[in-house]
Formats: structure tokens, sequence, C-alpha cells
């Protein structure tokens, strides 16, 4: 179920990112940005936050994936 979940966080924080930052990618792409963004997301809001929950999960999913989504950008744009 654990596998499962984390998909289901990383299409909806992939989407919410890529909307938020305004960047066109495929389905694919959208969700393994946001397993990535749930991962950066999560480990720094452990690290400053002690925020639980699925809310917390998504919101840091989300800040995580835009994150990666700046620093893609950043680096592709250089």
């Amino acid at each position: 179920m654990g596998i499962v979940w984390l998909i289901i966080i990383g299409a909806a924080a992939g989407f919410l990112a890529t909307r938020f930052m305004n960047v066109q990618t495929g389905v694919v792409e959208t969700v393994l940005i946001g397993m990535a963004g749930a991962v950066i997301g999560g480990l720094v809001l452990r690290f400053m936050l002690a925020f639980m929950g699925a809310i917390g999960g998504l919101v840091g999913a989300v800040l995580g994936a835009m994150l990666l989504i700046w620093a893609w950008k950043a680096i592709r744009d250089s």
C-alpha cells in the first residue's frame, strides 16, 4: 500500500507543482517529479517542522516538486 500511496501523492503533487510553475510535462514525468518532490519536501519538512499527516505530506511534496522544477529550469536555461 505504501507504493500506491506514494504514486497517488506523487501524481497530485506533480500535477499541482507543474501547474504552479507553468511547466508542461507528460503523465510519467509529472508523477516522477511529484514523487521526487515528495522525498525532498518530506525530508525538508521533517527537519524544519513537526508537521504530520496526509495534508502535511501533500504540502511537502508540492513544495519539494516546485523546488525540483525550479532547479531543473535553472540548469536547463543556463
